[in-house]
């Protein structure tokens, strides 16, 4: 997609659609897509290690052949919060929306680094994907592994540049 169009982004979660929002295409190399958008909630959201509220920037880096979606947060003065992963399917293009399946497992990465948490454990086990699907199961598992190896050893500064900055 070219910079600067307008692309959809729907999050579904076991076959129903979480949230969809607008956003704004940053970059497309047709691997690597990565869009910008507003905190898409209706209301601010405590998640205890972090706030998203009102005004924050997320930039949401997306692929098309790995099982992780990564956002970068920022607040409205443009503060970096920190980093959300999402585990999920490779994404997916379909015309103008971008369809991406959450499948549950997260990792959060404060903005120093110095926090790394695995989230939704026990909802990606009670989610039955294991029985259902277990080579995605353990896709997930993967790179639920990697991406938290990587924010240990090096941080995802790197995984993320493509000049969409």
């Amino acid at each position: 997609m070219a910079v600067g169009s307008d692309v959809t982004v729907t999050l579904s979660k076991r076959g129903r659609t979480k949230v969809r929002y607008p956003a704004a295409v940053v970059h497309d190399d047709g691997t690597h897509l990565v869009v910008r958008a507003p905190w898409a909630g209706a209301a601010d959201r405590d998640f205890g290690f972090v706030r998203f509220e009102h005004g924050d920037v997320f930039t949401e880096h997306y692929w098309r052949d790995r099982w992780y979606a990564v956002k970068e947060v920022r607040s409205a003065g443009g503060t970096l919060k920190g980093w959300y992963c999402d585990i999920t399917r490779p994404a997916a293009l379909d015309c103008r929306t971008l369809v991406v399946e959450d499948l549950d497992l997260d990792l959060w990465v404060s903005a120093d680094g110095g926090t790394v948490l695995r989230l939704d454990e026990d909802e990606f086990e009670e989610s039955g994907l294991r029985a259902c699907d277990p080579e995605a199961a353990d896709r997930a598992c993967e790179a639920l592994d990697g991406l938290e190896a990587l924010a240990r050893k090096e941080g995802l500064a790197g995984l993320l540049a493509c000049g969409a900055r």
